[in-house]
């Protein structure tokens, strides 16, 4: 799924964290595209103020695959990230 077609279903779940009052919920679940969003972000911030990078390449999944992991390595590693971060969210969760 590429850019276009994630931003309906990733507006439908922010609407409904904001409807339910989960926003922070949802942050967790999604940590790690957050992480890949704050990387780019500090990236950009960096080597505008000092003209040095934090990263080799951003997002950071590009950074870890310049230092040697293969990509399926990466993808591997960051499906456990994902799955650790869902089960923490969802077990953050109240439950009525």
């Amino acid at each position: 799924m590429g850019d276009t077609g994630s931003l309906a279903p990733g507006g439908a779940l922010g609407a409904i964290a904001v409807a339910t009052k989960h926003e922070i919920v949802l942050a967790i679940i999604g940590g790690l595209f957050v992480l890949e969003t704050v990387s780019v972000i500090v990236q950009v911030t960096s080597f505008k103020l000092t003209g040095k990078r934090v990263f080799r390449m951003a997002p950071i999944h590009h950074h870890f695959e310049h230092m040697g992991w293969t990509e399926s390595r990466v993808v591997i590693r960051f499906w456990i990230i994902s799955f650790v971060l869902a089960l923490i969210g969802l077990s953050s969760l109240k439950l009525r």
